[in-house]
């Protein structure tokens, strides 16, 4: 694979996993479940999944 093939895939395959992260986030957030997430100070807690979709503007559309 050549560098530029390389680099689609790469693009391809993050938009595939941010599709199935919104699907699955929404999902969760029908139901009223949490997800399970890090934050910055490396602290592991669990939350609504509709408080996750709230805070991040990607998963809003």
């Amino acid at each position: 694979m050549s560098n530029k093939e390389i680099q689609e895939f790469n693009e391809k395959l993050r938009y595939g996993l941010e599709i199935a992260e919104k699907r699955m986030l929404q999902e969760k957030a029908l139901r009223g479940q949490t997800v399970v997430v890090c934050d910055a100070n490396d602290t592991i807690r669990k939350i609504p999944a509709k408080q996750v979709i709230a805070e991040n503007p990607m998963f809003q559309n």
